[in-house]
């Protein structure tokens, strides 16, 4: 054996090995610098040496072939949906037929995992095909993307050519981090976790797959001939033991009382999970009772599934609110009576587009269904048309921008509707707001009104200006006294220093969001750089796709941001990245090789600065407290990870721990 296939063998090892513990283990073993360290190896290596690049290499889960096509596949056998149970009689009365068919039996209760289902093929070992389920029959063949799921595992040590079964979903975290890359960049969010994994899985471009960081859940096997199993219990065990992420919190009941003493827990809490379920599935455990019991047309008899309730609750529709987003989106947004939904009070809540206000007739003045979509963003569902007032009013979206007038357009393959005017006051006020964020420029004080009131007294019209506002600008705004004019110049002044990837961040590229934005500053490393930069050397970089390179070129190309550019420059605005190179990471004696949890509300910083102040320190930051969790860091209201930490003894620390060892290490 040669010395580089030699060393291909070690890196698909290490990989391979790293990515189980971190993505089907919940507990790394080294720092992720380390994983991308060794990934960016073996890339480099295929790149050279195409030759040395396979099916299963660990390189495909960043994406990069693109899904081109989802083409039709009949299943083997089909994808049939589950029988539902909506309360405790229903289940009894399955529970009395399934034991009047075959006597006493023991049940399989697991979480029905809110996602979507998905069969993975092997052959010999190897991952050859992954398919939605489609309509049970016939499902879309979605490989490549399957492929960027890092707990799907491309190759299993035993030889065995089987099916496996499961649901494919988007962790909780990921679907709030996603949402909120998407309204950074103006774009319309996911109604919830499950449509958002959906999304992902039909990407055409693999390498958007791969950024949305889903997972899987395994739970069955197509054919049990290859298995030394005798239960449903067994199976899943020989799954674990294959490399498949299985779901942990499924139990074994010996009686329908046990099983819905399990149902009344999980109802409890299903919140304290890091990804949406609702329901419970019920299984009999036997194989062989499975068997004799069958299956209709539609359904096992053998399985039920248990369906929560959804909160939904009532409520008066009283306006409808556009707002106008940077890139001139025009979003509705429901004025509603206040009311209780979820453990929140909501008075505002999403409508999406004009053309689901249409389709489902929502009109001004009536009752609503109101619910919270993914148990997180609040959503109108319908009206009840029964209780409609007779003045109830039609709603219909304007043709012209509320802001500036100009003629509403939709764009070929879009649903909202959008502003093209590049001086619509809206869009220009979204931009400055979004410039001074906590993610881009990070100015303190500079909010959303005191822009409004600065842009409508005609003291600013573009974001270089903010560098040219001085005391005499200030003072004369509402609620600005000496004291807070001092401290708004003060961080405005500090922001010069920030690194390029903040301000490239700040500048609102259409579909450029802040990852993207690292990213490509660490390249480029300075903006002068980024200028002369083609499409063609964009596409290159993993993070960025197509559509993404063709806007950053276009909006690098225009004069007048050129100009803008130039202008920030004259104010001595940084246009050079100062962050840590990803390859330079060394980390620091007291995080390094540590595994991390964050829990509750921090209040000094967000969540993504502290794992990103821990990861340069060469810490792993987990979502899941582990017996090889080292510490947690517990903020405010921190709930059942903090509880779980003080079952296993595990280092807990305060907010207050954490910042004088922060403090420690940067004195």
């Amino acid at each position: 054996m040669n010395e580089i296939q030699k060393r291909v063998d070690e890196l698909h090892k290490m990989l391979n090995q790293y990515s189980y513990e971190y993505y089907v283990k919940d507990n790394p073993t080294v720092p992720d610098s380390e994983y991308d360290q060794l990934l960016r190896e073996l890339i480099n290596i295929e790149d050279e040496h195409p030759e040395y690049r396979t099916a299963d290499s660990p390189t495909v889960r960043v994406g990069g072939q693109a899904q081109s096509t989802f083409e039709k596949v009949q299943h083997d056998k089909p994808m049939l949906s589950l029988g539902n149970a909506f309360n405790a009689d229903e289940l009894r009365k399955f529970d009395q037929r399934i034991r009047g068919n075959i006597g006493e039996v023991t049940y399989m209760c697991e979480l029905k995992i809110d996602g979507l289902a998905v069969s993975l093929k092997y052959e010999d070992g190897q991952f050859v095909q992954g398919l939605t389920r489609g309509d049970g029959t016939t499902g879309e063949d979605i490989t490549e993307n399957l492929r960027t799921i890092h707990a799907i595992p491309l190759k299993v040590e035993a030889p065995l050519t089987f099916e496996v079964r499961g649901e494919a979903y988007m962790p909780r975290q990921s679907f709030l981090k996603l949402n909120e890359e998407k309204e950074a960049k103006d774009e319309q969010p996911f109604a919830n976790p499950r449509n958002a994994a959906a999304g992902s899985l039909r990407q055409q471009d693999t390498r958007l797959a791969a950024q949305r960081k889903l997972s899987v859940f395994l739970y069955s096997v197509n054919d049990f001939t290859q298995f030394e199993a005798s239960t449903q219990s067994d199976a899943l065990d020989e799954l674990d033991r294959l490399g498949y992420k299985t779901n942990q919190e499924r139990q074994i009941a010996n009686n329908i009382d046990e099983v819905l003493e399990y149902i009344d827990k999980w109802t409890e809490q299903r919140e304290s999970l890091p990804y949406d379920i609702d329901g419970i599935v019920i299984k009999v455990n036997s194989l062989e009772q499975q068997q004799e019991l069958g299956f209709t047309q539609k359904s096992p008899r053998w399985a039920i599934a248990y369906k929560f309730p959804a909160e939904e609750v009532v409520t008066t529709l009283r306006d409808i609110e556009l707002s106008i987003g940077r890139t001139g989106v025009v979003t509705p947004t429901a004025i509603l009576d206040p009311v209780r939904v979820a453990g929140t009070t909501v008075s505002r809540a999403s409508l999406h587009n004009g053309d689901l206000i249409q389709e489902r007739d929502i009109r001004i003045g009536d009752s609503v269904i109101v619910k919270k979509a993914g148990d997180i963003i609040p959503e109108v569902v319908k009206s009840i048309i029964d209780r409609r007032p007779e003045d109830a009013e039609v709603y219909h979206m304007p043709t012209h921008c509320p802001s500036c007038g100009h003629e509403l357009v939709r764009i070929e393959g879009e649903v909202a509707l959008r502003c093209i005017n590049p001086k619509c006051p809206a869009q220009l006020i979204e931009g400055l707001i979004h410039f001074v964020s906590r993610q881009a420029m990070n100015i303190d004080g500079l909010g959303d009104k005191i822009i409004q009131q600065l842009y409508e007294n005609e003291v600013i019209k573009d974001v270089a200006d903010i560098y040219y506002l001085s005391k005499e600008d200030l003072l004369p705004l509402e609620r600005m006294g000496e004291k807070k004019v001092a401290n708004l110049l003060a961080a405005i002044d500090a922001s010069r220093e920030n690194s390029l990837e903040r301000f490239l961040f700040g500048l609102g590229i259409r579909h450029l969001g802040a990852k993207a934005s690292q990213t490509i500053a660490e390249k480029y490393e300075t903006m002068d750089r980024l200028l002369e930069v083609s499409e063609e050397e964009l596409v290159e970089i993993y993070d960025v796709g197509e559509k993404l390179a063709q806007s950053i070129v276009t909006y690098l190309e225009n004069e007048d941001v050129r100009a803008l550019i130039n202008k920030l420059k004259e104010k001595n605005v940084n246009m050079s990245y100062k962050g840590v190179k990803t390859t330079e990471v060394t980390g620091h004696p007291e995080f390094e090789g540590k595994t991390i949890v964050l829990t509750g509300k921090l209040q000094e910083m967000t969540r993504n600065e502290a794992t990103e102040w821990l990861e340069l320190q060469g810490a792993s930051v987990t979502n899941s407290v582990t017996k090889k969790t080292d510490i947690v860091i517990a903020g405010k209201d921190a709930g059942s990870k903090l509880d779980k930490a003080e079952k296993l003894g595990t280092t807990v620390w305060s907010e207050a721990e954490f910042q004088d060892k922060q403090k420690e290490i940067e004195d």
